[in-house]
């Protein structure tokens, strides 16, 4: 119990009534629960989305316009993790960007300055983001609960986080931490692979039973899966190993992309 609110009190920022111990075998041991955890977050954004979409609209006559409804989404998308993964995505950003060797690299990821690299990519994420958003929320706006654009939007909502933290599990248990030292070295050298394999089915499950959109479920499963592999592996090879930040650029990477996948429809 005490690895699955662990989990959650370090993914999100879920006011969880539970006094956690911090210590390093419950860190490896939480990463089994991390798509819990984003489908957690993935009910969150469905609720927002119901919210918005049909709540307001109900009550106001009027509905909310996409690109409002978009911005409202991505503000709740965000906040409900205390945006942990957008300051990761930014160190990474900064250090990759930067062209200089791998041990310059890291040192630069560590800094917690935020530099021109980083914080170009971090607008360049939200816009990224905000565009999938409203490509979606333009579909969704005015329907009703039951209408398949507004199922859409709610699937590919909810599918986000929960291929997003497949992702992070991905990198965490089957390639290297790069550092001797840091947050997550623990999740990394107790986590298993049996967590991955318990993240992969659960994720494979979601996915095959989205109410709509089961095609582009399938497909972003696996393009997180050969995303995050080649991330990992290239990463690897650039830089000895992953590192936290590394963790969360994958991850905000992953949502972006399952989001884009959605917007095609097929």
């Amino acid at each position: 119990m005490n690895a699955f609110f662990l989990s959650l009190l370090f993914l999100t920022r879920l006011p969880v009534g539970y006094n956690v111990d911090w210590n390093e075998a419950d860190c490896g041991k939480s990463v089994r629960y991390f798509v819990i955890v984003g489908a957690i977050l993935g009910c969150i954004n469905v609720a927002a989305a119901y919210f918005f979409c049909q709540v307001v609209p109900f009550f106001l006559g009027e509905i909310i316009f996409p690109p409002v409804l978009a911005f409202l989404l991505l503000l709740v998308h965000i906040a409900s993790t205390g945006a942990l993964h957008c300051d990761g995505y930014t160190d990474t950003m900064d250090g990759l960007l930067s062209g200089r060797s791998a041990e310059r690299i890291l040192e630069i990821m560590k800094d917690s300055r935020v530099g021109a690299h980083g914080a170009t990519a971090l607008i360049l994420l939200i816009l990224g983001k905000y565009a999938v958003f409203y490509a979606l929320c333009a579909m969704a706006a005015g329907k009703n609960a039951f209408s398949a654009p507004f199922l859409l939007l709610c699937t590919a909502v909810f599918l986000a986080p929960v291929l997003g933290r497949l992702a992070m599990v991905l990198c965490v248990t089957l390639f290297p931490y790069a550092r001797k030292e840091g947050i997550g070295k623990a999740f990394s050298l107790y986590s298993g692979r049996g967590s991955f394999v318990f993240n992969l089915i659960l994720a494979a499950f979601l996915a095959a039973f989205s109410p709509i959109g089961a095609i582009n479920a399938i497909v972003a499963y696996f393009f997180v899966l050969l995303f995050a592999s080649y991330a990992g592996n290239h990463l690897t090879k650039k830089l000895g190993g992953l590192t936290g930040d590394i963790y969360g650029a994958v991850t905000e990477l992953s949502e972006w992309l399952v989001l884009f996948l959605f917007t095609l429809y097929f």
